[in-house]
């Protein structure tokens, strides 16, 4: 392989003070184990993994207020049992500093908003309020094992509800209130919901909305909710009246958040099974209905607490800040951190608003010092031209975490050369489903353009060939050989386990039983360091042409680059007896515009779509004839001339979900002839309205 220059290369000191070190110190210290690299301790992890996790039991200190009997009763996959006996409180790990004297009056979270320009709520504080909403909730009747969930958006609020529901063994789930009616209803009718906790609404790039009549609609709509615990954040004096005219005799209580709080105290943990339901998220839900993904206390406790401290180099009073909404995976993770120690750095709006430096205003504001975004989030930053390395004091900076889709090797070099040169760049592959990263960051290893530093600790990660063979240096299904506490304990509602099965286990059935497949290519790079990683994107959506394979991410990270262009998708339409068409569509730019939602001057679908059946014209397009060929040559010379779109068409948006990742199976699927209200569900989208363009496209096609 020609040697390739790492971007970033870990100090000395920053190796002997790294999180990881200090693991690997207590392991020789305390197991007699040493390891020369860190492949050598990753192949240890996920091959002696009762060892494995046993050692992050007792070096993570878990709080278990019975001792476990058996790290892992058998290596099997869907199915494993881990740490049976064992009974632990998910919520009083991460309200543990609130009981260090020294630490109590330190903030635990800071917050910001559109409404709100600073606020802090201490360890002591958030204690009593969680104790306080907790004595509410049972108050109200709930039990271990019923369900609370929240229309809450990124506030402090939010955190303090779902400690207090998950401190009472409650399982927990929420949706931001930006999703609609239809997209949370089809959440929670799949979990009937007993609490209901709600904002009035909330204020979004300038724009204020209430939300207070979808409240009143999801409460109609679940009848399992007996109790709301309302929050007036938007309009501090904003009441919530609810009235059910065609069921007279249904009763609702409505309790104020202020009312809730209003008894400060201490929390009585419920000591639950390591495996006791903690809380549901879900799947995109763009396709189908969306999968309610169970995840146990134990399995979040452990998997977070190494995390954190070994590859997260998390460090009581830290500051951490990832952007995200309560709607994604990684506002739970972000509330994770607290179980480390860390003070949380939540933030509730635009950040393009009123242009694209907030984030970073906030980050120096604060001292972060690790800084959480988006890929889409640094091509705004990228395009717009900012320099933040010029612009504020990121001195505090020690991590910039990346997540959502892959990375450009742009995108890499412009953090190096525009944000700070001495900081680890951790991009992570993980998600919502496994509740784990399968690539991630570690401070002791170089960063490469493009490449995720290694393979998580204790997560068998692997690229398999059709056949199932593992193979390296090429691109293959990302898959994971062994358990892991932090996978899916079932999905609510699958009696028999099938669409759980279906849903992971089922591709390679016949050759490798028991192997989770998830859904991506990966391919694993052996460097000098580590095997590091790159994700080309799912590969349900590769396009296949002439035999030949290629995510779509690769075609993005090559198109991207241009200046001219926001944001990209590429679908490659396969017909039956007809000849293949693959489209291009780019966002283009509008001078001046640095909304952080990419939008771009386009003709209409209709124009568009007529013209793809011909010779198109610049005009039809929106593309200038230039921009068009060097689009094109481009992905001729850099990746394969075989992957060459026929044309290329401007649109105002790249239809996304609410998490910002690109729906390119919906499209494909509607350009394929198929009826847009089957092909996406609309609710789970961040931009609902950028499917019309393409279902006139796809009509004009005919």
């Amino acid at each position: 392989m020609k040697a390739v220059e790492p971007l970033w290369r870990p100090s000395r000191a920053r190796i002997a003070d790294a999180g990881i070190t200090r693991y690997q110190q207590w392991l020789e210290e305390a197991r007699g184990l040493s390891f020369a690299s860190y492949d050598e301790l990753w192949e240890w992890s996920v091959t002696e993994i009762e060892a494995f996790w046993q050692s992050i039991w007792d070096y993570c200190r878990v709080i278990s207020h019975s001792p476990y009997e058996q790290v892992l009763v058998e290596r099997t996959m869907p199915g494993a049992r881990w740490f049976e006996g064992a009974t632990l409180n998910y919520a009083e790990h991460s309200l543990a500093r609130a009981h260090i004297a020294v630490a109590a009056d330190q903030p635990a979270i800071i917050f910001q908003s559109e409404l709100v320009d600073r606020a802090e709520v201490s360890w002591q504080t958030l204690n009593e309020q969680v104790g306080s909403i907790a004595a509410t909730l049972k108050s109200l009747g709930l039990k271990q094992g019923d369900r609370a969930v929240a229309y809450m958006p990124n506030v402090p609020e939010t955190v303090a509800a779902m400690l207090a529901v998950t401190s009472q063994g409650g399982i927990w789930s929420c949706t931001a209130p930006d999703m609609g009616a239809v997209g949370v209803l089809d959440r929670f009718r799949q979990i009937e919901p007993r609490i209901l906790f709600a904002i009035d609404g909330y204020r979004y790039g300038g724009r204020d909305y209430d939300r207070r009549d979808i409240v009143k609609q999801l409460v109609r709509q679940l009848p399992s909710v007996e109790s709301v615990i309302f929050v007036p954040y938007l309009d501090t004096a904003a009441e919530l009246e609810l009235t059910f005219p065609d069921e007279p005799e249904r009763q609702v209580n409505v309790i104020t958040f202020r009312e809730a709080t209003s008894q400060p105290q201490q929390v009585d943990f419920a000591a639950v099974p390591f495996s006791h339901p903690l809380w549901i998220v879900y799947s995109s839900g763009t396709t189908g209905m969306p999968k309610p993904i169970v995840h146990g206390h134990g399995g979040v406790v452990i998997q977070n607490l190494k995390a954190g401290l070994l590859h997260g180099d998390s460090r009581p009073g830290d500051r951490a800040f990832w952007f995200t909404s309560t709607n994604w995976i990684m506002w739970n993770s972000v509330v994770n951190g607290l179980m480390n120690g860390v003070t949380i750095m939540l933030f509730d709006g635009n950040p393009g608003y009123p242009d694209c430096t907030t984030l970073w205003r906030f980050a120096e504001r604060e001292r972060v010092n690790a800084f959480g975004t988006s890929p889409a989030f640094i091509a705004l930053c990228m395009k717009a031209g900012i320099k933040p390395v010029e612009q504020f004091n990121l001195g505090s900076l020690r991590s910039i975490g990346c997540t959502g889709s892959p990375l450009s090797e742009e995108g890499y070099r412009w953090v190096y050369s525009h944000v700070k040169t001495d900081v680890r760049l951790g991009c992570i592959s993980g998600g919502t489903d496994p509740g784990a990263c399968f690539l991630t960051t570690c401070s002791i290893l170089p960063v490469y353009a493009g490449e995720m530093q290694c393979r998580e600790l204790g997560v068998a990660t692997h690229a398999f060939d059709d056949n199932g063979n593992s193979i390296i240096d090429e691109v293959g299904e990302l898959v994971v050989t062994q358990p892991m506490p932090s996978m899916p304990l079932f999905f609510w509602g699958d009696t028999d386990g099938s669409r759980y099965y279906e849903s992971y286990f089922e591709t390679y059935a016949a050759t490798r039983p028991g192997v989770w497949c998830h859904g991506d290519w990966l391919r694993l790079i052996p460097r000098e360091e580590s095997i590091t990683g790159i994700i080309y994107g799912r590969s349900d959506s590769t396009i296949n042409r002439h035999g030949i394979r290629m995510g779509t991410s690769e075609i993005y990270r090559v198109i991207e680059e241009y200046d001219d262009v926001l944001d990209s998708l590429v679908i490659d339409l396969e017909y039956l007896e007809r000849p293949s068409y693959m489209a291009l569509f780019v966002v283009m730019r509008t001078p001046g515009v640095t909304d952080v939602v990419l939008t771009g001057p386009a003709p209409s679908g209709s124009v568009a779509g007529a013209a793809s059946l011909g010779d198109a014209t610049p005009e039809q397009t929106g593309v200038p004839l230039a921009l068009r060929n060097e689009l094109l040559n481009a992905i001729r010379t850099k990746l394969s001339a075989r992957h060459v779109p026929d044309e290329v068409f401007a649109i105002p948006a790249v239809p996304r979900t609410l998490s910002g990742k690109k729906l390119e199976i919906p499209v494909k699927k509607i350009l394929l002839g198929k009826d847009a209200g089957k092909s996406v569900n609309r609710d789970s989208m961040a931009n609902p309205e950028s499917i019309d363009w393409f279902v006139d496209f796809a009509t004009a096609r005919g």
